[in-house]
């Protein structure tokens, strides 16, 4: 049994991240300094398409899934485990912008921005892209 202050390690299969995303995460968290510190990866409701991806550097909360990749503690939240469970965290550095995108294979639809997503059990209706693509 698995004390509630433990904490739990998952096999790398349930999230992924490319060295790309691990390296700016890993940036992120030497600027701040502060070894308790991770990503956090959450699904919030809203966006363009129902459901959005989130990411802050945050501590593990109780009910946390922890995560161990490339060095970084990745923690998501009970609710969000559903929704993101398989995806790839990536690091995009281009012409159009730099940014965290996630690839996720329960996405049925996403948004140009690749911020927002609708999974095929969600019924709400897509809305306009407000994030300009």
């Amino acid at each position: 049994m698995i004390e509630q202050n433990q904490q739990m390690a998952v096999e790398t299969t349930t999230i992924s991240m490319t060295t790309a995303a691990a390296d700016k995460v890993n940036e992120l968290l030497k600027q701040e300094n502060d070894p308790s510190l991770g990503l956090r990866i959450f699904v919030a409701g809203g966006g363009c398409s129902g459901l959005q991806y989130g990411m802050t550097l945050d501590e593990e909360q109780e009910g946390d899934t922890t995560i161990a990749l490339h060095g970084v503690n990745v923690f998501v939240d009970e609710m969000s485990i559903g929704y993101i469970s398989g995806s790839e965290v990536d690091y995009v550095d281009s012409l159009m912008g730099a940014g965290f995108t996630v690839n996720n294979p329960n996405a049925v639809s996403t948004c140009g921005c690749g911020h927002s997503f609708k999974t095929a059990a969600d019924t709400g209706e897509s809305r306009s892209c407000g994030c300009g693509h």
